[in-house]
């Protein structure tokens, strides 16, 4: 086997952003593994597709293990899945709480942890961590302290593990997107959130994926968080 070539595990990769990623990567001659729970099998042999809640451990653990059994080795993890709930703090349910962190929180530990134990053995790595700008500037008409309560702490944690493995040859980053035209967003609602960005526009998929592979070839930045959000977190 051929171990020279990149491997990248890109999580909530079936659509929206991580398929972007998927494709960022791909194009730079990356392998990836990816990872949804309704991840479907590819026809790239460059591409494997294991599927499944990465907030199950039992998941995390075995995306690692074949992503290492297929390719070898794991030089970048990016955590992109994640869920978003918009509701008034009084109208979220246990269960709306539960679901947010099991897939916010507990996905990010798990996976992280299982790759970061490869990566330790490889002497390098990376690991991006996708949040949101709405951690830095709470915005009126979009209550979010769910979000704000788990990617923000994914903000902090991305900073506290940038140092505990800087001398380790892993850097730790993440990339704070604002609203971006994904599936998700009706149409509709286009206009709208996009005056909720100083440039007055939604960000794009590519937006981020650029963000993402900047921060893969950004060797001296480590527990950097990058707001690609059109100056939302600068304010209005």
């Amino acid at each position: 086997m051929n171990n020279a070539r990149k491997v990248v595990v890109v999580t909530g990769a079936s659509q929206g952003i991580g398929a972007g990623l998927v494709q960022a990567f791909r194009d730079r001659d990356y392998r990836v593994v990816a990872n949804s729970r309704s991840i479907k099998p590819s026809n790239d042999p460059d591409i494997l597709a294991v599927a499944g809640d990465v907030a199950d451990p039992d998941v995390a653990r075995r995306i690692v293990s074949e992503a290492m059994a297929r390719f070898g080795r794991i030089d970048t993890l990016v955590n992109n899945a994640g869920i978003f709930m918009a509701k008034p703090f009084t109208a979220y349910t246990a269960e709306d709480y539960t679901n947010t962190l099991s897939v916010n929180l507990n996905g990010f530990f798990h996976i992280t942890q299982a790759a970061l134990s490869e990566m330790e053995k490889q002497g390098s790595g990376h690991v991006v961590n996708v949040t949101t700008s709405l951690t830095d500037h709470a915005i009126d008409g979009v209550p979010s302290v769910l979000a704000s309560l788990t990617k923000g702490g994914l903000n902090s944690a991305t900073k506290s593990l940038a140092v505990e493995y800087a001398k380790r040859g892993i850097r730790v980053n993440a990339v704070s997107p604002g609203v971006i035209k994904t599936p998700m967003h009706a149409p509709e609602t286009h206009e709208w959130l996009a005056a909720l960005h100083p440039v007055n526009r939604l960000g794009e998929i590519n937006d981020v994926a650029q963000a993402v592979i900047f921060l893969e070839s950004a060797s001296f930045v480590t527990g950097e968080i990058l707001h690609v959000d059109g100056g939302q977190s600068a304010g209005h």
